[in-house]
This record gives structure tokens, C-alpha cells and sequence, in this order.
């Protein structure tokens, strides 16, 4: 059996998970990364995608999150959302108004670097609609 170790996942909004997990699977900014115990200190950005859980006792849990980072050390793992939902929980709607808000964003950007950061996080939040919500 896989070694556990404490993950939470806490958004602005309140605390959605805190458990011990054998595996913890993360939107890194770098790729996708499996968290294990004994894992490397490590501390990465988030992507808006789809975290998953396995708790001890073999359950998974998936949760969306919006962006964020993780902290990531040997006995244990914090990721800290800037939003993040249960995955059953998230509506069609409640993303493409996400989605429209960030469109407003781009049209009201002042500046390059504003427009193509919110350019991506589109194309993320775009990527994450296509992946969780069947057409």
C-alpha cells in the first residue's frame, strides 16, 4: 500500500480538502505532476485544470481549480487556489461566465502584456471546458 501524506486544498472561499492522500495529481504550469509522499520540496504555479485525489482509503476526488500554487514538501502538499470546485459541482454555465468575464478582460486590456495574459488564461480556461463539460 501507498505511503500517505496530508493534502489540502484551500481556495479563498473556504477549505475543500483536507485528508490524507497516496497521490495527488496537479495542473503545473510545467505539465501535469503526480504528488506522492516523499516527494522533493518543490513549490510550483497552477494552471486552471483538474486536480485529483486519491484518498488512503482509495477514493478519488477531483476538484477544478482556477489558478493558484502548491507547496510541496516530503509529508505533506497545500495547494492554494485563487478558486477552486468541487468537480460534480462545477455547471456549464458557472464556466462560461468565467469565460465571458475573461473576454471583457482582453477587450479592456490597457496594454500587451495584460491582453496576452489574459489571452492564456482563456485558452486554459477554454482547454479545461472542453476537457470536464462533453459538448
Amino acid at each position: 500500500m501507498a505511503q500517505a501524506f496530508k493534502f489540502e486544498l484551500v481556495s479563498p472561499e473556504r477549505l475543500l480538502f483536507s485528508e490524507e492522500a497516496t497521490e495527488v495529481v496537479i495542473p503545473g504550469t510545467e505539465g501535469e505532476m503526480t504528488v506522492m509522499a516523499n516527494h522533493a520540496p518543490t513549490m510550483t504555479s497552477i494552471n486552471p485544470g483538474v486536480v485529483s485525489v486519491t484518498s488512503q482509503g482509495g477514493e478519488k476526488e477531483q476538484f477544478a481549480v482556477f489558478g493558484g500554487f502548491a507547496d510541496i514538501l516530503p509529508d505533506q502538499c497545500t495547494l492554494l487556489a485563487e478558486s477552486a470546485v468541487r468537480l460534480a459541482d462545477l455547471s456549464r454555465e458557472d464556466l462560461e461566465q468565467r469565460i465571458e468575464a475573461v473576454r471583457s478582460e482582453m477587450e479592456e486590456a490597457k496594454d500587451h502584456e495584460a491582453r496576452s495574459k489574459a489571452e492564456l488564461y482563456l485558452s486554459q480556461l477554454t482547454t479545461l471546458q472542453g476537457a470536464i463539460i462533453p459538448a
